[in-house]
């Protein structure tokens, strides 16, 4: 078929009848699809059960140190957590602390730290005119929610394929000292699956913001989350916390990795690395708010995984169940979609999500249409500040929770949602 632009009017107008009895039929169908979140499907969570027998009543529960697991103590983590965890992101060991269960949760606090008590001695945020954070879009969406929530500014900032624009990043924290942040998910970015560049990276780690106690949140959410066993050699990001102290400015950096997507989300452990200067000022932070994390859990993902090897192996096992669903999703596009000039979509080789541009004005009509017939897919302009989407365009798919069934009716319904949308703005124009 050949590119809608193309089409006349009265092909359009047939089309549409078409497109529209194919969409009554779906409608007919009281479907109930959900690829809203990124969310492990259950074959992906099965690969962790094992995880639930490492423990039991005969279990020794103390660790490689010597120390009783089940008591209070070490608020920053079991040293083998610490070692795993680091090794994920290329860190070292001694720069993490090893929190909970979810790393939203972290950044969360350091956020709301900043806000009451200040970084390393500058004022709180929250005595300030004026708190900014630069926010590359597309992004994550609960980034985005944290700044709205704490009431922070979001400066939008073109997402490319090597990451951020950074002459765009280094002259706006240049320029202006109530820019205290930036927003990063550097491997596989949500939600286009890019990876910065190792320029972008060091570019990074050579900034100059204005503000004192500027920070860079790396979200490194999907470091070991690979599509391709070829591309855990060849894609590697470098260290930031090394390239930063290298540069002179160790302090500059948070960095956040957690197993959420690697066992249990929910139930999985978390960390944050940093320079000696900001562990200590978090862990001051940190004694009075907690006298230590889950250290049962902690050792219960060091039994099961082991080690760096072992979490490769497992990995490996996540990316190949990945893979097909993205498959699925992917060939659906091409097949129906491909040559019709109505939809762009991203090749990532890991992380969780495709993103997909429609023609400009048409992603909130296609959410919606998809949710009249029974599709949640994640709501136009979520992956922009404030969600709104400029181009109102973008719309993340997340391909991993349903079932191989339930994913081929759902790219289906998408499609077609896609088409009829499409078929009506361009008519607009006829």
């Amino acid at each position: 078929m050949k590119a809608y632009q193309h089409m006349t009017k009265a092909e359009l107008l047939t089309l549409k009848k078409d497109l529209e009895a194919q969409f009554e039929d779906m409608k007919s169908r009281r479907l109930s699809l959900d690829m809203s979140r990124g969310k492990p499907g259950e074959d992906q969570l099965a690969l962790s059960m094992g995880m639930m027998d490492v423990l039991n009543s005969s279990s020794d529960m103390k660790n490689e140190t010597g120390e009783d697991t089940r008591n209070y103590g070490m608020v920053d983590g079991l040293p083998e957590a610490k070692k795993l965890l680091a090794e994920m992101v290329g860190a070292e060991p001694e720069n993490v602390i090893v929190f909970g269960n979810a790393s939203l949760s972290i950044m969360f606090d350091a956020i709301a730290r900043s806000m009451t008590h200040g970084v390393m001695g500058n004022t709180p945020w929250a005595k300030l005119d004026q708190v900014k954070f630069l926010c590359p879009s597309p992004g994550y969406d609960r980034h985005f929610s944290i700044c709205e929530y704490f009431n922070i500014e979001m400066i939008p900032v073109e997402m490319t394929e090597n990451g951020p624009d950074m002459d765009a990043v280094e002259k706006l924290v240049a320029e202006d000292a109530a820019i205290k942040g930036i927003w990063c998910v550097p491997k596989y970015s949500n939600p286009q699956g890019y990876t910065y560049s190792t320029e972008t990276v060091e570019r990074f780690s050579r900034l100059e913001p204005k503000a004192k106690d500027f920070r860079i949140f790396w979200d490194n959410a999907y470091a070991v989350h690979h599509l391709y066993e070829e591309t855990e050699r060849q894609d590697t990001l470098p260290d930031i916390l090394s390239l930063c102290k290298k540069a002179g400015k160790p302090d500059m950096v948070y960095e956040f990795v957690s197993t959420s997507k690697v066992t249990f989300p929910g139930s999985g452990i978390c960390m944050m690395a940093a320079s000696e200067g900001n562990r200590k000022e978090i862990l001051n932070h940190l004694r009075i708010q907690t006298i230590g994390h889950d250290k049962i859990n902690q050792l219960r993902h060091i039994r099961f995984l082991k080690d760096m090897d072992g979490l490769r192996e497992h990995m490996k096992k996540q990316g190949a169940l990945t893979l097909t669903k993205f498959k699925v999703v992917w060939d659906a596009l091409e097949q129906e979609l491909g040559g019709l000039e109505i939809g762009t979509w991203t090749y990532p080789k890991g992380g969780y999500f495709i993103s997909f541009d429609s023609l400009e004005g048409c992603a909130k009509a296609i959410v919606a249409k998809a949710k009249e017939a029974g599709l949640v897919v994640t709501p136009a302009g979520a992956t922009y500040p404030y969600g709104k989407d400029p181009k109102d365009s973008n719309i993340r798919i997340a391909p991993t929770y349903p079932s191989l069934d339930e994913l081929a009716l759902a790219g289906q319904l998408f499609i077609l949602c896609v088409k009829l949308v499409s078929v009506d703005k361009i008519l607009e124009n006829k």
